[in-house]
């Protein structure tokens, strides 16, 4: 395959922006210079839920001061999940929540719910907590809620209305488990996977309060033209009184991010690079023509470096996900437009995983269209069953990472040779 040693390169650039969101080092550095406080005779509840709590519970635990007694709970995705001695531990669907994501909230519930006065919860969020700990509101089944989430992955919703939605069908989203651990204090080390860093947002804001109200869930679900696809038990809870009940105060702190991955992404380069300061955000088809446009006005040898989430909409029952996505439409319309001369271009997620597949994204150049071609496939044809992932596995240009254990959203790089 062409250019080999550049796609090495730009993988390491890739895996450095990943290692920048270690949720190990986060955590240890947030619990170094801010020690946990535990009132005498007070127990510490430490809760980990995300596609990387394995590694922030791991450093938590590291900090407890001697004789202190914990009670520790894991939460995460199937990829991530193994035995922890003397921790419960969770695996859940991810991004599709299910039933062992319900079991998992239960345990939760449970465990917030007998913590008193005197003790505290430490919780360590992560990307993906919003799928995993499902918890939906009275009245709606997983079921139900499962349907709505697969509405929202199907119509382009960008990451805020996704939450809007999942927080206002949810018990722990929008704060909810400040509700439960009340009245023991909540303090939250957060991992970034949202662009922008909104709190709220963020696996859909459990330590923190909601993104919306209600009413505005029910405008985002019409404006998105799945309301009337919902289920009815979905729709009337949209339509349910707001809870009269003050939120508890919260304690959140900031650990990891896009931004500071991409940051590490250019200190690691060992060639000149351009920082796109603003996200790669919106439907993939946008996104892929800002990132020739920006190109263009690149000069060759120059990384290109962003981070960002884009969105896509499904058209077919392929497979695939937004960065596989990304990288083909940048290939299909690089060569609509002519591009002169060699380049490359790469689109991961720090996750490892994009979509239901098990590829964190891809790299593409020049010639992956001509390989695709050469294997008896179509680039477009596939691509208009949204089946990305088999384009790039024609081509030999997909991105293999595994499960890293974090999540900070996806990192993108262009070069022109």
């Amino acid at each position: 395959m062409a250019h080999d040693a550049i796609r090495s390169e730009l993988t390491e650039l890739f895996l450095a922006g990943v290692a920048a969101a270690d949720p190990v080092g986060a955590v240890a550095q947030a619990l170094k210079a801010r020690p946990v406080d535990v009132p005498d005779g007070g127990t510490l509840i430490l809760l980990a839920v995300g596609k990387a709590a394995n590694g922030m519970m791991e450093a938590a635990r590291s900090a407890v001061p001697e004789g202190v007694p914990t009670r520790c709970l894991i939460v995460t995705n199937y990829e991530n999940h193994r035995d922890i001695a003397g921790v419960a531990c969770y695996g859940a669907g991810h991004p599709v929540p299910d039933g062992n994501g319900v079991i998992a909230g239960l345990a939760v519930e449970k465990l917030l719910r007998e913590a008193g006065a005197r003790d505290m919860v430490l919780a360590l969020i992560s990307g993906g907590g919003s799928a995993l700990l499902p918890g939906p509101v009275k009245g709606v089944t997983l079921a139900e809620k499962a349907e709505v989430n697969r509405l929202l992955l199907a119509s382009g919703a960008d990451i805020e209305e996704t939450n809007i939605v999942r927080q206002a069908l949810s018990r722990f989203k929008g704060g909810g488990l400040l509700r439960l651990a009340a009245p023991a204090p909540v303090r939250s080390l957060i991992l970034s996977d949202v662009v922008g860093d909104d709190l709220r947002v963020i696996a859909s804001g459990p330590t923190v309060g909601p993104i919306a109200d209600l009413a505005t869930a029910r405008d985002v679900a019409h404006r998105l033209g799945m309301w009337e696809q919902m289920p009815r038990a979905a729709r009337a809870a949209l339509r349910r009184v707001e809870p009269a009940a003050t939120l508890p105060a919260t304690d959140a702190e900031l650990v990891g991010s896009n931004r500071i991955s991409v940051a590490a992404m250019a200190a690691t380069a060992g060639r000149p690079v351009r920082i796109v300061d603003d996200p790669l955000t919106g439907p993939v088809t946008k996104a892929s023509a800002r990132v020739l446009d920006l190109a263009a006005s690149t000069p060759p040898g120059t990384a290109l470096l962003f981070g960002g989430e884009t969105t896509v909409i499904l058209q077919g029952d392929g497979r695939g996900g937004r960065n596989q996505e990304l990288a083909l439409r940048v290939a299909l319309l690089a060569e609509e437009r002519g591009l002169p001369g060699d380049w490359l271009f790469l689109s991961g997620g720090t996750d490892g995983r994009d979509g239901p597949t098990d590829a964190a994204g891809a790299i593409v150049d020049g010639q992956s269209l001509s390989r695709i071609r050469a294997a008896g496939a179509d680039p477009r044809a596939l691509l208009a069953n949204s089946d990305s992932h088999a384009a790039l596995a024609a081509s030999g240009d997909l991105l293999i990472t595994g499960a890293t254990g974090t999540n900070v959203a996806d990192l993108q790089i262009f070069l022109a040779i």
